[in-house]
């Protein structure tokens, strides 16, 4: 790749490496009549009703992931991008609209349990094992299953474009060995746009986590990117480093999955 892509490359990589989201090629025949979401319970064991802007959240959520699976659901259009001596293959699909998005599909030496900790329970601490994060708060907790949080990328030497902060909702619902994390850009009135920044999106995307059927301490992990980072570069670099980005992060999942007694 000529001096200016691969620079570009690299300074996107790092800024939207940190927006990782995610997806699955099959949709699982229980999802039509699973619940998405678990409702908070109060202490009787009774649902607690959400409050409308609880229940806003959710539904968002919830509403994102299924446009997700919709778009790996169809197996049409999709062309082999990268395809890594691991195994690791990343695939892209034009949609309306021109925007391109981005599926990876991997195995992970790790349980879908273990998975779902690092990238749901523990989001806050993701700046930990991956370097193009500054920070990631959970603003709001919406029952078990629903958070909306605000992520900021990490300032790196020859950031052409500086950082990037997303406001997204996220949201999970597991069954059995396989566990779905969805997400999209969303508003929060509390929480405009924040000086210094430009507010990219993303979503809707997915990530789908599953056992392996011959060995649940391993997982297939397939991930949708869809993502519009703003900013001035031509879509022909971003979409070179959009997939690159998706590499990054898994490399350094992997990582921590290798350091994860020392990091807690």
């Amino acid at each position: 790749m000529a001096g200016l892509q691969r620079t570009a490359v690299a300074v996107i990589g790092r800024e939207v490496s940190c927006m990782q989201r995610w997806g699955h090629i099959q949709l699982p025949e229980w999802m039509d009549h699973m619940r998405l979401h678990a409702e908070p319970q109060a202490e009787d064991g009774r649902p607690v009703p959400l409050k409308e802007e609880q229940l806003f959240y959710v539904q968002q959520g919830e509403a994102a992931m299924r446009k997700a699976l919709d778009i790996l659901e169809n197996k049409e259009g999709w062309k082999t991008e990268i395809a890594e001596d691991n195994g690791d293959v990343i695939c892209s699909k034009v949609m309306a609209g021109a925007r391109q998005v981005f599926r990876l599909e991997a195995v992970l030496d790790a349980s879908a349990e273990e998975l779902y900790d690092i990238l749901f329970v523990r989001v806050e601490e993701m700046h930990r094992w991956n370097p193009s994060i500054q920070h990631i708060k959970v603003l709001l907790h919406v029952g078990p299953g629903t958070v909306v949080t605000h992520e900021v990328s990490a300032e790196t030497a020859g950031n052409l474009i500086g950082q990037r902060d997303f406001l997204s909702v996220r949201h999970s619902c597991k069954h059995k060995s396989c566990i779905h994390l969805g997400g999209a850009a969303t508003q929060l009135e509390s929480f405009p746009p924040q000086k210094g920044f430009v507010r990219a999106e993303d979503g809707p995307t997915c990530i789908i986590i599953e056992a392996l059927a011959d060995d649940a301490r391993r997982s297939r992990f397939t991930w949708l990117l869809n993502m519009d980072v703003k900013g001035w570069l031509p879509k022909s670099i971003v979409n070179q480093a959009l997939p690159r980005a998706q590499l990054d992060f898994t490399r350094h999942l992997r990582r921590r999955l290798l350091t994860g007694a020392t990091l807690g």
